[in-house]
């Protein structure tokens, strides 16, 4: 996900909703050093209404960037920790007995947020993932045949480890395909790691937000003003046609065993139309649709065994995949 952009431009100081989500990244900086692009991949994810999916070594604050995140918007958020013995009710709720009135009742599970931190995703086995799929796609949970609604935002922000294998379950693709975007957390520069360790030795506690100045620079309210919006911003018949193409072209790479369905073009079109929007425009352009693709295709294309063998990654496939389909003027 590196070629996801750092930020949008800045868009005219007008004290609407975009401006208050344009300062989110800032309250974010206040915290989290040198990860602006995954704080754009969040926001853009939250217009969508889709869901992230982070991977980074540990040590890289995607922990402490959804909490701040959630703080800098004033929604609430929780956090679960996935292991090999979760439950999918761990996550969801589940029916239990009422010790007064002596009925079965539903107690909440942890799912019940507007932010939720699903820690280590790729370490509970899948069918405890699979708990997360109808909340991701359809923003419920059914439980003993009753179907709840959950709150509104609502997104997923689930983290793995890219170097810890043992112990792990990959994510099957049916549950890769619900996240809207993938986003890589690197290693911080030395400078930035530098400003790190300056911080902390300044007195910075990652536990006390309020003490390192977070404050909720925007609501629910500007979140759903702006994915009103972005469902307004135009889309030219060249640009549509372009997002087809890319995705038709991942199809017919001979590395590829599965690649981009009509489903992840979709994707691809919602978050260039939520970056655009950020960006201060009411259309799409080109360069919107090759800013998100990476960050929102890769993660879609399921490479051949001999080609992994070869060293090829995903990213690879959708670059030349990109380089084969022309640019529309």
């Amino acid at each position: 996900m590196t070629d996801l952009p750092q930020a949008a431009p800045p868009p005219p100081p007008t004290g609407d909703a975009r401006e208050r989500l344009g300062a989110v990244r800032q309250e974010v900086a206040k915290v989290v050093v040198g990860q602006d692009a995954a704080v754009s991949g969040l926001l853009v994810a939250l217009l969508c209404g889709g869901h992230v999916l982070m991977e980074g070594v540990p040590g890289v604050a995607k922990t402490l960037l959804v909490r701040t995140l959630a703080a800098s918007l004033d929604v609430e958020s929780r956090r679960v920790q996935f292991t090999p013995d979760l439950m999918p009710g761990d996550i969801t709720g589940s029916m239990v007995i009422d010790g007064r009135a002596g009925e079965l009742s539903f107690r909440e599970g942890p799912i019940f947020t507007q932010l939720l931190l699903a820690d280590e995703i790729n370490r509970t086995p899948p069918k405890t993932q699979s708990a997360l799929l109808e909340a991701m796609e359809e923003g419920q949970v059914s439980v003993d045949g009753t179907s709840r609604p959950l709150p509104r935002p609502f997104l997923v922000a689930a983290t793995q480890n890219p170097v810890e294998y043992e112990g792990t379950y990959p994510l099957p693709e049916a549950q890769l395909d619900r996240f809207l975007l993938k986003v890589v957390l690197p290693l911080p520069p030395r400078e930035d790691e530098v400003e790190i360790l300056t911080r902390h030795a300044s007195g910075f506690d990652p536990r006390d937000l309020a003490a390192a100045g977070v404050t909720a620079v925007a609501g629910p309210d500007d979140l759903a003003a702006g994915q009103a919006a972005v469902r307004g911003v135009q889309v030219g018949a060249e640009v549509a046609g372009y997002v087809v193409d890319v995705a038709r072209a991942t199809r017919e790479s001979p590395s590829v065993l599965l690649g981009v369905s009509p489903r992840g073009a979709t994707a691809l079109l919602r978050s260039a139309r939520a970056w655009a929007w950020l960006s201060g425009r009411d259309f799409v352009t080109p360069d919107d649709v090759k800013s998100l693709a990476t960050a929102t295709l890769a993660h879609r294309i399921a490479l051949r065994p001999e080609a992994e063998l070869e060293g090829v990654d995903s990213a690879t496939v959708l670059r030349s995949a990109m380089d084969s389909v022309p640019v529309p003027r």
